[in-house]
């Protein structure tokens, strides 16, 4: 009797372990990191404490390490195309951050001139950089329920966006800090992307201001003056998921506090935007399988148990 009790108690014991397997883990990483794309070695890595992110040197090793947060807790960051905002950048090439999450393969990249060129996005009839540009405007009147004056339209919206990429906008917004990269139980992948908690001065900087018609200054800066105005864009990161069978380009314009800051210039790091995708469901062992493993487990027991009474 204690012999079958115990090969019963080892079965359950089984069945708990195999139970276990056929539950999709609770989320995936990327694995595997490595940097690659048709400018390599423009790129930096920020590790960070409690309150600072700072950077360490470009290895693969670091690279990995500081993409171990999530929403909560973004710690450090991989920033791709780091000199993009530098004299003489070269805007068709890109940076990318490769790797697995979940048996899927998974690159994320820099933008390069042509990718915010692509024409009609999402049935637009903009490219992509009109239609992202417009729905930041968009996003950062309506978050901060600024009276829109009625001289401040197409026409003004026009000389903004024409400003603003004289001025290399599209650059300032082409080489995302890479958080983390994770994957939850019912497939969605969510990247963190580091960034200023609020972008006004990214998005509208002086020299985008100063480039607009002298007639039409005072009317953007009465806007964009106002007081605790609150501008929240994220950079953009383009995506290929699966061996390039799913593609896109990713942003946000709602942040979270990072608690964090550059230690470099003790104003970037501040906001985390989590952008999403959906990816692959994970896939649980079955549950026939289960049965049949844990029926062997306890019949295997018991032969080798009356093996050894017969002995």
């Amino acid at each position: 009797m204690k012999t079958i009790l115990k090969s019963l108690s080892v079965g359950v014991l089984s069945l708990a372990s195999l139970g276990a397997l056929s539950t999709p883990a609770i989320a995936a990483s990327l694995t595997g990191a490595t940097i690659g794309g048709s400018a390599p070695n423009d790129y930096l890595v920020y590790d960070a404490n409690a309150t600072n992110t700072f950077v360490v040197p470009s290895t693969f090793t670091n690279v990995q390490t500081v993409l171990s947060g999530n929403a909560a807790n973004p710690t450090g960051n991989v920033e791709l195309r780091a000199a993009s905002e530098q004299a003489g950048f070269d805007f068709t090439k890109n940076t990318t951050l490769s790797g697995a999450i979940a048996g899927k393969s998974l690159t994320l990249s820099s933008l390069t001139a042509s990718d915010w060129a692509t024409t009609d996005y999402n049935g637009s009839g903009k490219t992509f950089g009109r239609y992202w540009f417009d729905s930041a405007l968009a996003q950062a009147l309506t978050l901060n329920n600024v009276p829109v004056p009625v001289n401040f339209g197409n026409t003004v919206n026009n000389l903004l966006f024409n400003a603003f990429v004289a001025n290399k906008g599209f650059e300032r917004f082409s080489d995302p800090n890479i958080s983390y990269v994770n994957q939850s139980a019912d497939g969605t992948v969510a990247i963190g992307l580091a960034g200023h908690y609020n972008a006004l001065s990214v998005l509208f900087n002086s020299n985008t201001i100063n480039a607009l018609p002298p007639l039409v200054q005072p009317v953007v800066q009465a806007v964009i003056s106002r007081q605790n105005l609150l501008a929240q864009v994220s950079e953009v990161v383009k995506y290929s998921y699966d061996g390039g069978n799913q593609t896109g380009y990713l942003y946000s314009f709602k942040a979270t506090p990072s608690n964090l800051v550059a230690l470099d210039d003790g104003r970037s790091h501040s906001g985390n935007y989590e952008v999403t995708f959906q990816g692959a469901k994970p896939v649980p062992v079955p549950a026939g399988f289960v049965g049949i493993a844990l029926a062997g487990a306890i019949g295997g027991r018991m032969i080798k148990r009356r093996k050894s009474f017969a002995t």
